[in-house]
């Protein structure tokens, strides 16, 4: 655990790309394999589920420190950090540990899950005896699942490649799909043979940028291929050796969630992997995303959801193609063998093509973008038609061009301190519309203010407050916000009626009073 815990320290004390990936390299090449596989578990985000309840987790840490409930909570709410609260407060022991991380995890960490709570509490007692410094903060990390490291999954895969000796494709490959972090596995994965794939794993995907140049800078339209940007879970289809995997973009399985797509995935050749979205679907056309949301996260699907919220994979592209890896040949010919794969495909398959636009000029493309709403689309997907299928996110081939998001102003009503780096200010924000003479809430943000405009608000809250709740605050309503979304759907959930996707603060509306924010009828429109 001490190393893992030197490796930490050394990547949180600088800001440098190339020691990062230094300080990941020394670590990888002298750690014993079990320590490795799990700490390139944890840097690519891998986290261990909820082992303790939160309350329970505070109640013993205010226990072992030998302070009362209110001044743990207190401290938690200074500290902004769960973990952290627990390493500052509970005393440390002259305890020395030597063992390895792999040890930490296994013998202690993760057998926490299927302990009694009086088990559990005891257990947890001698761990944070046992460790100290460094080492104990990462433990309460991984406890409370906010394990963070300030490296991205790019600079882990630079630093396994440069200890290897095979290519960065490689490796990011074998980290694809599901894998157990052990000794054997680490082996492999920086194992110098790379023929070993495993067969029912996805290729990494391919990313876009967002688009802010001027479209002819990108040169001659005939030189791309426009797409709508569906508002769906971005997936892999791979049928190999008679069997169906579906894969999202985040590396997770989706077995048995959408059975319509995999039912129509047996008529695919064996050999094949396409890449496409999932999207609600009826009708021969996609539903909001807020009717896919009532099948996202559901392990089995019954026949009702099955009916109210049918689903279908829209294709963009083809990766292999009978059993051979075509991701590097060019964008125009891999939807030629996407369009011969996904037409033999019989009528009412739950599989079909994402159609490419018809543009002639780059006014077309503006005029295609305006319509996107009506298409349930983001907007528009940009291809260079020469280009190859990369491994993540690079700038030039690829490009998304959504549509300015929707806006309302709105009238902070509530608000509550945040975590992290953001404890001790109020930064979490509840927005209100009228209906009527009344204010009702409408939407939470906590993004979009600058650090100086956080503070300014602070002190505002701090000044006007009107009551309070637990940790929330009735704030007098005087402050207008600019929120900007995504989307906007009805809800039975939310007191406004009114639900909406990815709300955020894009303008301080200084020079509108409360009584000019907009009302619900507004907000009901855009509808």
């Amino acid at each position: 655990m001490k190393h893992f815990a030197a490796l930490y320290d050394a990547i949180d004390a600088t800001t440098a790309t190339s020691e990062k990936v230094a300080a990941l390299v020394a670590y990888f090449r002298e750690a014993p394999a079990h320590d490795a596989a799990w700490a390139v578990s944890f840097l690519v985000g891998r986290r261990p589920k909820r082992l303790v309840r939160t309350p329970d987790l505070r109640a013993w840490a205010a226990l072992a420190a030998d302070v009362p409930a209110w001044l743990f909570e207190e401290c938690y709410a200074q500290a902004g950090d769960l973990a952290e609260t627990i390493s500052l407060l509970v005393p440390e022991s002259d305890a020395s540990d030597d063992h390895a991380l792999a040890w930490w995890v296994m013998d202690r960490l993760l057998p926490l899950a299927g302990m009694a709570p009086d088990a559990q509490r005891i257990a947890l007692l001698h761990a944070w005896q046992q460790l100290y410094g460094t080492s104990r903060f990462l433990f309460n990390k991984l406890l409370t699942g906010s394990f963070r490291v300030g490296v991205s999954d790019g600079l882990v895969v630079r630093a396994l490649a440069q200890v290897s000796g095979i290519t960065a494709e490689s490796i990011t490959h074998r980290l694809m799909g599901q894998w157990e972090p052990s000794a054997a596995w680490y082996t492999q994965l920086i194992a110098t043979e790379t023929t070993d794939a495993d067969w029912s794993r996805p290729y990494p995907f391919y990313l876009a940028y967002p688009l802010e140049a001027e479209l002819a800078s990108l040169g001659a339209p005939n030189e791309w291929q426009l797409e709508w940007k569906w508002d769906g879970i971005r997936a892999q289809l791979v049928r190999r050796r008679g069997r169906t995997f579906l894969w999202s973009r985040g590396e997770e399985l989706l077995a048995d969630r959408f059975p319509e797509v995999e039912v129509s995935a047996e008529w695919l050749p064996d050999g094949t992997v396409l890449d496409g979205e999932l999207l609600a679907w009826r009708d021969g056309a996609p539903l909001p995303f807020s009717e896919l949301q009532r099948r996202i996260g559901r392990k089995t699907v019954g026949k009702k959801l099955l009916a109210d919220v049918p689903c279908h994979l829209l294709v963009y592209d083809c990766l292999e193609y009978h059993g051979a890896d075509v991701r590097e040949q060019p964008m125009h010919e891999r939807r030629v063998m996407a369009e011969a794969i996904v037409t033999r495909l019989p009528g009412g398959a739950a599989i079909g093509l994402s159609p490419v636009l018809d543009i002639v000029s780059w006014q077309d493309a503006h005029e295609a973008r305006a319509r996107s709403r009506t298409m349930t689309a983001e907007g528009l997907m940009l291809k260079r038609r020469a280009s190859p299928y990369g491994v993540g996110r690079k700038v030039g081939d690829w490009w998304k061009w959504k549509v300015n998001p929707l806006t309302v102003d709105a009238v902070l009503v509530y608000a509550q301190a945040g975590h992290g780096r953001r404890a001790g200010l109020y930064t979490d924000y509840t927005f209100a519309i009228w209906d009527g003479d009344a204010l009702v809430s409408f939407a939470k943000a906590y993004s979009g203010l600058t650090d100086a405009q956080i503070r300014e608000v602070d002190a505002f809250i701090r000044r006007n407050t009107v009551e309070k709740f637990g940790p929330v605050r009735t704030v007098k309503p005087e402050l207008v916000f600019e929120l900007a979304f995504e989307g906007i759907q009805r809800s039975t959930r939310h007191k406004s009626g009114i639900a909406v996707r990815f709300p955020r603060m894009v303008r301080w509306r200084r020079d509108k009073p409360a009584s000019e924010a907009d009302t619900l009828d507004t907000v009901k429109a855009l509808l």
